[in-house]
């Protein structure tokens, strides 16, 4: 059950990676007023840091 969480972890952190740490200013930035307007930013940012740190673990 622990390698399929941290498996989990590892392909949210990578998503996250490619949307998130290899996009410049404008694109982080449009990411985050789509994720605010939707609304989706209260589930997926919270989700987001706890996979870096499972996967970062």
């Amino acid at each position: 059950m622990a390698g399929r969480i941290k498996r989990i972890a590892r392909g949210i952190d990578s998503i996250t990676e490619a949307v998130w740490d290899d996009s410049g200013v404008f694109i982080k930035l449009m990411v985050l007023v789509v994720l605010i307007v939707t609304a989706a930013a209260i589930p997926v940012i919270p989700i987001a840091i706890i996979a870096r740190y499972i996967a970062n673990r």
